[in-house]
């Protein structure tokens, strides 16, 4: 098989133990703030739960799916597929005008059997892929297309088309499926009241509307949705690039979370439930607040120093410089690892294109606490 192909079937400051509470914390912020709400239900705000339930926004993607599926892999691990999606519609008519939204970010997120570990794979949006045939939203029936953009998944076919086409690419069936738009993530962020981090250089981005200068930063909703959308204001302008920056955003997300004493504070507990329920769609097995209660519960031993990210290793495609391939047998080596269950070893992403990028270094968690805002 050409490597360029893949099969086509199917620190904290406070001490270790505070450090490590406020971690496990981290990594579920919709689900332990949905979580909260549910048990301040069972104490007399009942009218709560239904609000927030109300907010969320599911898909049924196994109706959609029915078993042309990986099977389960029966072990306690679980993959879900997270995407940012580039709608343009509603309130995020302000950022351009296009003919139908795509997932402009994608993440597998694998937890491990006992979820007290995870890995997470970022595919690069320009990744071109074998699309398989798709039903759309409304019926229309997309037949099956090689060699296209990942993205595109999405457009033709929302968000069951993307499960499908990550499910054909990796082998390995998404157990949910978790999307977040523009002005969700936007929201998040503020709700949060904004990520502090610190950039080693100056990042300056028209299309992003993204000025920051070198230094130590508070992001709010919209400076912090330019840094993970710009392309051309760090490194050479490439999705790699620009991956490397979300996956570093990310981290400096997860420490905020973390930091801010969300849980200890009813008010800033119920605020953050109520937007983080508002920004997300989820599949019907994470579509109410009690599933997500649920999950928030499997997952509260996850320590963020066990989750270890990297991107699908890809070279640049033969037939179009500006799109890449996966390399076959790297690639493999991490739909494997996941399978069984282990770290994906460091021979999967040697030699990627992904690897040889240095934007991740251009951005990093605030240092010291109080930020303090900058970028306006």
């Amino acid at each position: 098989m050409p490597d360029d192909q893949l099969p086509r079937t199917g620190s904290s400051p406070l001490g270790a133990s505070a450090g490590r509470r406020r971690r496990r914390r981290a990594l579920h912020v919709v689900a332990w703030a949905a979580a909260g709400v549910v048990l301040a239900g069972s104490a007399g705000a009942g009218y709560l739960y239904v609000r927030l339930n109300g907010n969320i926004h599911s898909v049924d993607i196994d109706s959609a799916l029915g078993r042309d599926r990986p099977a389960r892999l029966g072990n306690g691990s679980m993959d879900i597929l997270v995407l940012g999606s580039d709608s343009r519609s509603g309130a995020n008519a302000e950022y351009g005008h296009s003919s139908g939204a795509r997932s402009d970010t994608a993440m597998i997120v694998h937890l491990d059997r006992g979820h007290k570990a995870a890995s997470v794979v970022s595919v690069p949006r320009d990744t071109l892929v074998h699309r398989p045939a798709c039903t759309a939203p409304g019926g229309r029936r997309r037949p099956a297309a090689p060699q296209v953009m990942f993205n595109t998944a999405y457009a033709v076919g929302g968000p069951a088309c993307t499960v499908k086409t990550v499910e054909k690419l990796t082998g390995l069936r998404m157990d949910h499926y978790v999307e977040v738009d523009f002005t969700g993530f936007k929201n998040l962020v503020d709700a949060l009241g904004g990520v502090p981090l610190t950039t080693t250089r100056a990042i300056n981005d028209r299309k992003s509307h993204l000025n920051l200068a070198a230094g130590t930063h508070t992001l709010h909703g919209e400076q912090a949705l330019g840094l993970v959308r710009t392309r051309h204001g760090v490194a050479d302008g490439s999705d790699l690039g620009r991956i490397q920056l979300q996956q570093a955003f990310m981290k400096a997300l997860l420490e905020r979370i973390s930091g801010i004493g969300v849980l200890s504070s009813p008010a800033k507990l119920l605020s953050a439930a109520d937007t983080a329920t508002r920004a997300v769609t989820t599949d019907t097995g994470l579509g109410t607040v009690t599933k997500l209660m649920g999950f928030a519960q499997s997952v509260q031993h996850l320590d963020s120093r066990r989750v270890h990210m990297v991107t699908l290793p890809v070279r640049s495609a033969p037939s179009d410089p500006n799109r890449v391939v996966p390399i076959g047998r790297q690639a493999a080596m991490v739909w494997a690892a996941l399978r069984a269950d282990r770290p994906i070893p460091a021979a999967a992403t040697k030699g990627s294109a992904a690897a040889d990028r240095d934007a991740g270094r251009v951005v990093g968690a605030d240092p010291t606490p109080g930020a303090r805002s900058g970028g306006h």
